[in-house]
């Protein structure tokens, strides 16, 4: 006698996965630029972007070549627009002889190459007249370069907050954990619930007033986790001009994040 009824196995549905592919598009200027298209089973409308990372359009799953190309076209000039705040101008090729400067607190520094048994890069000279000296043992490819430059970024970046940091702790209710650099997407810097910080690599690029400021807002995030009116009012009393430094990160901002993301191959 068969039973009543009988539990069946649960039917396996293939999960959709997001498909990229990387294709070529003209730009009303006529530069050509590599776009990636993404077609996301999660998306919900057509969607164009642009990051330092390059320009993307995401296109929901029943969504067809043909509209999707359409929306792109519509949106040719915005999509130059943008791409031309992201554009590093003039950027030095990062190469032996060839690099007559490197970006660093908002200016052009000249570099000056030399052969040594390891590959690393100092800066020399004086205050008002900085130079800096990359040094290139004879092995050294361009990821040792992108390397050497990396850690002189880091230790510039940490000699500065260390610099500055002792005269924002008074009122604080701790000092932060620790702080540590890294190439950011969006956000300049972030403080996690534990206290430890984190700060863009960029901002070595920025000029020194901007990067300090930066420090100064998530140092208040110490006091005020959120952005109220009462945590502006402590980034106000460490940093009157704030709102100058803010418009300059607007201004300047992804330009800086592009030529950082270049330099190092991120």
């Amino acid at each position: 006698m068969s039973p009543p009824f009988r539990l069946l196995a649960p039917v396996s549905r293939p999960v959709a996965r997001v498909e990229r592919e990387a294709t070529e598009f003209e730009l009303p200027d006529g530069r050509r630029i590599e776009l990636l298209r993404v077609r996301n089973p999660r998306a919900r409308r057509l969607r164009l972007s642009v990051d330092e990372r390059g320009a993307r359009l995401t296109v929901p799953p029943r969504t067809s070549d043909r509209v999707a190309t359409q929306f792109l076209n519509a949106h040719r000039d915005w999509l130059g627009e943008q791409v031309s705040r992201f554009t590093v101008d003039a950027l030095p090729e990062l190469q032996p002889g060839s690099s007559t400067w490197l970006p660093l607190a908002g200016a052009r520094v000249p570099v000056q190459w030399q052969p040594g048994r390891f590959t690393h890069l100092v800066q020399a000279g004086e205050a008002d007249a900085p130079l800096l000296r990359f040094s290139v043992s004879a092995r050294a490819g361009p990821e040792a370069l992108r390397r050497a430059l990396r850690d002189f970024y880091e230790a510039r970046a940490r000699a500065d907050v260390g610099r500055w940091l002792p005269r924002y702790l008074s009122g604080l209710p701790r000092a932060p954990r620790r702080v540590r650099y890294k190439v950011m997407s969006s956000q300049w810097g972030s403080l996690a619930p534990d206290g430890t910080m984190a700060l863009d690599l960029g901002l070595v690029l920025a000029r020194p007033s901007a990067f300090e400021y930066v420090l100064v807002h998530e140092l208040c995030h110490l006091v005020h986790a959120d952005h109220s009116r009462a945590f502006w009012g402590e980034v106000e009393a460490r940093s009157p001009h704030w709102r100058a430094e803010r418009d300059y990160f607007n201004a300047e901002g992804r330009r800086l994040k592009a030529m950082m993301r270049a330099l190092l191959g991120a």
